[in-house]
């Protein structure tokens, strides 16, 4: 069968390869890959910046954003052939530590955990692949291959639920929300948000083509200047200054939460000005990364109440597998984009 596949440090490695098919283990989904999202970390990997490959072997298969189409399943474990599934990425250290033994491996402390497509473990850019029972979840039949925006969106709904627990501590309720950057998972933050009721506003530097509409059609204000004093803020882009900027222009009792990884570069700041912006307006922030199964139901379930049609817009391109390189390519006009695995 065919796999995307990379050796890990090795910039320019990544190939479509001849690999065998899988042997499903006791307890293991056998799937068809129906649809594989692309994201930065898959073009980090590609570029050599990390990645590791399983032990005693060379090479990784590539991807993390599966949306699968059940072969074969184990008897009891709730699903049939057919069923469509998302798979979860992180697996818990085997020490494990307390965060790992409570089932929140997304929280790993000792950073001993495995993941699908990146970190020791073979990914799910293969015709077949195969999947521990307790880390598909169901995706509903009507979304399809919309399913495939299952794993990005657990990202946002660990974010999300994060924030209404600090939300909790507060005397007043938290309704502006900042969202920056109108990628995929700023614009699934955003979709979140307004599905809570809140007055949700993004910020991107695009002033044309599908972002602003894209918001819009949510409900939500875009902008491409500054929003003030928000309550809330979800950061995803990772661009240090900005970063920076949302920090010190919030509402008092503000949260953020910070979800995009900055490149490395150095920033000048005033780090005693906002030491007491956070100190004397009580604000939080916070960073969040990966998802558990609890995440990923939920995201299952925000999809499932989206509006399809605005889900759908959200893939701006699709790609074959015998051309999937052309996926890593970032063109001005791209929300998401996806690798067709069922054409």
């Amino acid at each position: 069968m065919r796999a995307i596949t990379v050796v890990p440090g090795q910039p320019g490695s990544a190939e479509l390869s001849e690999v065998p098919e899988p042997e499903p283990g006791p307890g293991d989904l056998l799937l068809e890959t129906v649809r594989l999202g692309v994201c930065g970390t898959d073009r980090e990997i590609v570029e050599g910046a990390h990645g590791e490959s399983p032990a005693g072997r060379e090479r990784l298969i590539l991807g993390h954003e599966l949306l699968g189409r059940v072969r074969e399943c184990p008897e009891g474990c709730g699903l049939q052939p057919g069923d469509l599934v998302a798979g979860i990425v992180r697996r818990p250290d085997p020490v494990p530590c307390a965060c790992c033994a409570r089932g929140e491996w997304d929280m790993c402390r000792n950073g001993q955990y495995s993941e699908r497509g990146i970190k020791g473990l073979d990914g799910y850019g293969a015709e077949l692949v195969t999947l521990e029972s307790d880390f598909a979840v169901p995706v509903a039949h009507p979304l399809g291959a919309l399913g495939v925006l299952t794993e990005p969106a657990s990202v946002v709904a660990k974010a999300w639920e994060q924030i209404d627990r600090i939300a909790q501590r507060a005397c007043q309720a938290h309704e502006r929300v900042l969202v920056t950057g109108a990628g995929p998972i700023g614009l699934l933050a955003a979709l979140l948000g307004v599905q809570r009721g809140h007055q949700v506003h993004v910020l991107d530097r695009a002033e044309g083509g599908i972002k602003p509409a894209l918001v819009q059609a949510l409900g939500a204000d875009y902008h491409t200047e500054p929003v003030p004093d928000p309550d809330i803020v979800l950061e995803c882009t990772g661009v240090a200054e900005l970063v920076a900027d949302v920090m010190q222009h919030t509402a008092p009792g503000a949260i953020v939460c910070l979800t995009g990884v900055s490149r490395t570069r150095t920033l000048s700041v005033d780090v005693g000005a906002l030491n007491n912006e956070l100190v004397l307006e009580n604000d939080v922030v916070f960073g969040s990364v990966n998802a558990n199964r609890r995440h990923f139901e939920a995201a299952a379930e925000a999809l499932a109440q989206a509006d399809r049609d605005w889900l759908g817009r959200l893939i701006t391109r699709t790609v074959p597998l015998d051309r999937w390189q052309e996926a890593l390519d970032k063109r001005d006009d791209d929300v998401k984009v996806v690798v067709d695995f069922d054409g």
